[in-house]
């Protein structure tokens, strides 16, 4: 099966989705591929309200923002492929290969492709790790805040950024007593307005402290406990601090990694992004690679947040429009800077300033490469 189709945008998060209204709005024709059965990405584990400004949708839940964008795709027409995975990229312009509903075999051949292929949660071994209750913050999202099954009756989180604190209150909400959340830092990473909720719900913060074993139950069909102690100046355990703490799940929230599988197969040039999470593609302001046509959006340029996502997916979007003429530039240039201008503002203060003086490493950087491809 070949399709043809001026625009693929890979991933229906919410970089995905914001880039395919974008493209759309000016007439582009837009083809939308997912591996998962429902669209939406993180948006549909995010039953918090959102918090800033009101182009930031704040005081939205992150579920409903994912309802508007699906909502604006459907009446723009865009077509979207659910159970649908990109799994290879041929060289030559020969397309990109899908595996649809892990049966058919089709190749796409887009004029544009914007990958926003997200990311995914970084492990943290230690003994018992493997252990079933054992179990990323983001699968404890999507069982209880998608599937409604709950994880454990106490749950002990190891990580205390958002999505630590966040998920951690979420099981609050769920019914679920959390143990505690165990941080190495000396202080809490994520931001005051969600770390303050789970000091009001009185859930003990373990900062300065590390998991050293999950404890199983005596046939290791799930845990009783964790074993955990307080970290020295290099973050290595201190003897004789060790203290049990009885749970039945642990919850690691130790960060993400970008997705990068795609844009490795399309041979972009690769940064190291720092504090946005490992090795990204190196791109510019209007969010293409050094590949000519591929652009990235969302966690998989560098992990951020939900909102960051949102408007680096209408940045990929207006710009791929505007490279096969459905917008000028002068139009082009305008609706970017209302982009660019949002997207400051979400990287200011002590937590966005490190995300902007990142981000825009990595734009000097593909700046410095366009002089050497010229030179």
């Amino acid at each position: 099966m070949n399709k043809e189709v001026e625009i693929l945008v890979v991933g229906a998060g919410p970089a995905g989705l914001s880039a395919a209204i974008e493209a759309a709005r000016y007439g582009a024709d837009v083809l939308v591929v997912d591996e998962n059965s429902k669209p939406g990405g993180q948006l549909f584990k995010q039953i918090h309200k959102f918090f800033g400004s009101r182009r930031h949708h704040a005081g939205v839940r992150g579920v409903d923002i994912g309802n508007e964008l699906l909502d604006e795709v459907e009446k723009l027409g865009v077509e979207v492929m659910l159970n649908t995975v990109a799994y290879g990229i041929y060289p030559n312009d020969e397309g990109v290969a899908l595996a649809v509903d892990g049966e058919t075999g089709m190749i796409v051949h887009p004029q544009k492709i914007i990958m926003a292929t997200g990311a995914s949660e970084n492990p943290l071994a230690f003994p018992g790790w493997t252990l079933p209750g054992v179990v990323g913050a983001g699968a404890i999202q999507t069982m209880i805040n998608v599937n409604r099954v709950p994880v454990g009756e106490r749950v002990l989180m190891i990580g205390s950024g958002n999505v630590g604190l966040i998920v951690s209150y979420q099981l609050l909400q769920s019914g679920a007593e959390v143990a505690g959340i165990v941080e190495a830092a000396p202080q809490l990473g994520g931001y005051g307005v969600h770390s303050a909720k789970v000091r009001r719900a009185g859930v003990p913060i373990f900062t300065g402290h590390t998991v050293l074993e999950a404890v199983p139950n005596e046939d290791k069909s799930g845990i009783v406990g964790a074993v955990i102690a307080e970290v020295d100046d290099k973050f290595q355990p201190v003897k004789g601090t060790e203290q049990f703490i009885a749970c039945d799940c642990i919850g690691i929230a130790v960060g993400l990694t970008p997705d990068i599988a795609l844009p490795a197969m399309a041979h972009v040039e690769f940064i190291n992004a720092g504090r946005l999470g490992s090795q990204v593609p190196m791109h510019d302001r209007d969010m293409m690679t050094t590949q000519d046509g591929i652009y990235v959006a969302g966690d998989a340029s560098g992990v951020e947040e939900a909102s960051s996502a949102i408007e680096e997916g209408k940045l990929a979007g207006i710009a791929a429009a505007q490279s096969l003429g459905k917008i000028s530039e002068a139009e082009a240039a305008e609706a970017k800077a209302k982009v660019w201008e949002s997207l400051n503002q979400l990287r200011t203060g002590p937590f966005g300033a490190g995300r902007a003086q990142a981000k825009e490493q990595i734009i000097r950087q593909m700046e410095d490469w366009k002089v050497k491809q010229h030179a």
